[in-house]
């Protein structure tokens, strides 16, 4: 697994993804708050499928399932994410809904690579490429980087800081 500051810095990058991806299907409602609760849930997100295993309601607070068995499973976190951007701009939940799960995949996606793998469909699955905390650098710049095209995208409408330095 990644560390949990790189789960953090990976958490604000699909914050900014959610926000971005909900302010242009226009799902912000009133005041765009709804832009702003999706960048929360992203950040919350990010470090969900860990925190979702720990059993609040006991003192012990031990693991109430085994770690990166249900909520690390692929399939809810995408579920979650295709019907929650289906009911943005309809409900007052989807905004938040939609952060959090692009949150919750950037953890699987933040996890797939060390050996113990993502559970994405039945079974795990590793890119089995580094060992846990290893790496983690790659990890934030790959998210940043995609948080990047995906906000220049939609904020600046494509319009990349590469294009004008051509253009000038």
């Amino acid at each position: 697994m990644a560390s949990n500051k790189a789960h953090h810095a990976t958490g604000f990058a699909a914050g900014v993804i959610a926000a971005a991806v909900v302010a242009r299907t226009g799902g912000g409602g009133s005041f765009h708050i709804g832009v702003l609760l999706s960048f929360i849930a992203g950040v919350a997100g990010s470090t969900a499928p860990d925190w979702l295993e720990v059993a609040w309601w006991s003192r012990a607070r031990r693991l109430w399932i085994t770690h990166r068995t249900l909520t690390h499973w692929g399939v809810a976190w995408v579920a979650l994410l295709a019907g929650s951007y289906h009911w943005l701009g309809h409900s007052v939940y989807a905004a938040p809904a939609f952060g959090f799960a692009c949150g919750g995949l950037m953890h699987l996606l933040a996890d797939w690579p060390n050996p113990l793998g993502v559970p994405w469909v039945a079974g795990r699955h590793s890119l089995n490429l580094w060992n846990s905390g290893h790496c983690d650098l790659i990890v934030v710049g790959a998210s940043w980087v995609a948080a990047w095209f995906i906000g220049e995208h939609v904020w600046l409408h494509g319009v990349s800081v590469l294009r004008v330095l051509r253009i000038g």
